[in-house]
């Protein structure tokens, strides 16, 4: 499957909210902005505030389209360290579209970006310990299991410990 990625724009929200609600079973365990009250008023205001985190050169959050333009999910950096020049990389799929590689090739394509439009030199991948798909992402693209970080992130059921995995400019 061809993939493509591209800014999110303020076009993307309608396809960003059905994606969510479709998808609030498999990704809302992780991430807990995916939850079954999720509204378009709620990707509006997330894409507008991404555009401005964007122009400050504060993250770039992209939306995953295949070739007939369907929104499969998103790929993104945020929490970008400036001084140190590393950032967080994180990504989900819609549950129509899961299991087809569609994770891996986004991760590519971002960390390409990344790497050729930024100063940054490392992408830190960090999945929920349970999060056995999106630590086999982070494998399919190489990045490097640093060590498990204790209480790192916050899933639907709390405060969970996290897998780290890092991409480093050069070894891509």
């Amino acid at each position: 499957m061809s993939i493509s990625i591209k800014l999110y724009s303020p076009s993307d929200a309608k396809d960003m909210h059905a994606a969510v609600l479709e998808s609030v079973a498999e990704v809302g365990h992780w991430m807990p902005w995916c939850h079954p009250t999720y509204s378009l008023n709620n990707a509006r205001q997330w894409i507008k505030d991404q555009q401005k985190l964007h122009k400050q050169g504060l993250a770039y959050e992209f939306a995953i389209r295949d070739e007939q333009g369907t929104f499969l999910g998103g790929c993104g950096v945020n929490h970008i360290n400036n001084v140190d020049l590393f950032a967080n990389l994180g990504y989900w799929i819609r549950t129509s579209a899961a299991g087809r590689g569609i994770a891996p090739e986004a991760v590519r394509l971002v960390a390409d970006y990344i790497f050729n439009k930024t100063p940054l030199i490392r992408l830190e991948i960090v999945c929920a310990i349970q999060n056995i798909r999106s630590q086999r992402v982070a494998g399919k693209v190489g990045a490097l299991k640093e060590g498990i970080l204790r209480k790192r992130c916050i899933c639907k059921n709390g405060p969970s410990d996290a897998v780290m995995y890092s991409l480093v400019k050069g070894d891509t």
